[in-house]
């Protein structure tokens, strides 16, 4: 069975996040994927300290939800982040856990569906929106897309359920990566995966 780790960025378990990757969980359920939501946002987070100590032992040098993760994350076909706007950006605990996650795992992503959603009261949400995605696009994972970008509105998750349009736009979001993780699949039983090139490294160390 396909399987997507839903992560919520929001301090709030029921909040307007929650509320729009609840409605992603549903359709999930209804085509056959299996979920996981994990709550990141009320969690004590810290940032990666470029320590480098993840390239020798495999995992973060802080021993939290980072390292509980990483191994379903492995495991997963889809990662779904989804983050409240603070400041036209997402929440700076989500931020911290995707730099450690990404950054301590040397497992290959390449091919896993990646999907962003962001909830707001009104503006930042574009902005929010091409943060998350950055950590997918880097990492040779496929975005999903729905019928308008990934957010929804509002003060509350009583608020963000009025949001037809929204809710609306998370269930199109699901039906898509549902059906790119099943193309995937069949791809890589007929034929492969793309093959990926990593030799190259290019710096500049002497300013040239």
């Amino acid at each position: 069975m396909s399987r997507v780790i839903l992560l919520n960025g929001s301090p709030h378990i029921h909040g307007c996040t929650a509320a729009a990757l609840e409605e992603m969980i549903r359709v999930f359920d209804s085509e056959g994927v299996e979920t996981e939501l994990i709550q990141v946002g009320n969690k004590a987070i810290r940032g990666c300290i470029a320590c480098g100590k993840c390239s020798e032992t495999g995992k973060c040098v802080f021993d939290d939800l980072v390292n509980e993760t990483a191994p379903k994350f492995e495991q997963a076909d889809g990662l779904v982040v989804g983050s409240p706007v603070y400041y036209a950006s997402p929440n700076g605990t989500i931020l911290s856990f995707l730099d450690r996650l990404f950054y301590s795992t040397s497992f290959s992503k390449h091919m896993k569906v990646g999907a962003a959603v962001v909830s707001c009261r009104r503006g930042g949400n574009t902005a929010s929106f091409d943060v998350l995605n950055k950590y997918f696009t880097i990492s040779g994972m496929p975005v999903a897309s729905s019928t308008y970008w990934n957010q929804v509105h509002g003060f509350s998750a009583e608020d963000v359920k009025k949001d037809l349009e929204g809710l609306q736009t998370m269930r199109n979001l699901a039906r898509n990566m549902s059906f790119m993780i099943r193309a995937i699949d069949a791809a890589k039983k007929n034929g492969g995966c793309p093959r990926q090139e990593q030799d190259m490294f290019t710096s500049f160390p002497d300013g040239k």
